[in-house]
């Protein structure tokens, strides 16, 4: 029987301790990990896949470790049960389609509300547009973040984009009304 291309995939496995008087220090290496998208199997255990990229970034979260007094392991897992690899899948999937879904509601609660609420207000400035623009930016730079570490192809995305296409089509609406009224005003 022919093996398909999620059984063959290679993982790298670290496990790693920081000193436990330090919270700060594990922190910070949990929050590097997930940067990543590690997929923690368990407290202090994590997976990725094997990639260039991800292997150097490990090499320099081991040394902060290290920095931090506290030790590591690495791996490469090679040789993985098909339901093992299933499991780190569907978990990668699942951590994806949950930013997906923050970034979903993000747009709806946050971004669509400002919208409305300056247009309530009548708020219509080119510095409120530029605030606005930026928090489109930062949704943007986030949703391209979700897919750069979306390897196993998770659910949300098409909806992801087409949230923030309608914050795009949100602030050009409103950033057209800005432009209209300071041009009556002026």
């Amino acid at each position: 029987m022919a093996k398909d291309s999620e059984a063959e995939r290679r993982w790298l496995l670290l496990i790693y301790r920081v000193p436990s008087q330090s919270s700060k220090a594990r922190v910070a290496v949990w929050r590097d990990l997930k940067r990543l998208g590690a997929l923690y199997l368990q407290q202090a255990v994590c997976v990725l896949p094997d990639r260039e990229e991800l292997r150097a970034a490990l090499d320099r979260v081991r040394e902060r470790i290290a920095e931090l007094e506290g030790s590591s392991h690495f791996f490469v897992l090679d040789d993985v049960d098909e339901r093992e690899q299933r499991q780190i899948t569907d978990g990668f999937r699942a951590n994806s389609a949950k930013e997906y879904d923050e970034i979903v509601e993000e747009c709806e609660t946050k971004f669509f509300k400002e919208i409305e609420f300056e247009r309530y207000r009548e708020n219509y400035t080119f510095e409120e547009a530029e605030e606005i623009r930026q928090d489109l930016e930062k949704l943007r730079r986030w949703l391209r973040k979700v897919e750069a570490r979306d390897w196993m192809g998770a659910p949300g995305r098409e909806h992801a984009h087409d949230r923030v296409a309608e914050c795009e089509r949100l602030l050009e609406e409103f950033e057209i009304t800005v432009a209209e009224r300071v041009g009556e005003a002026g």
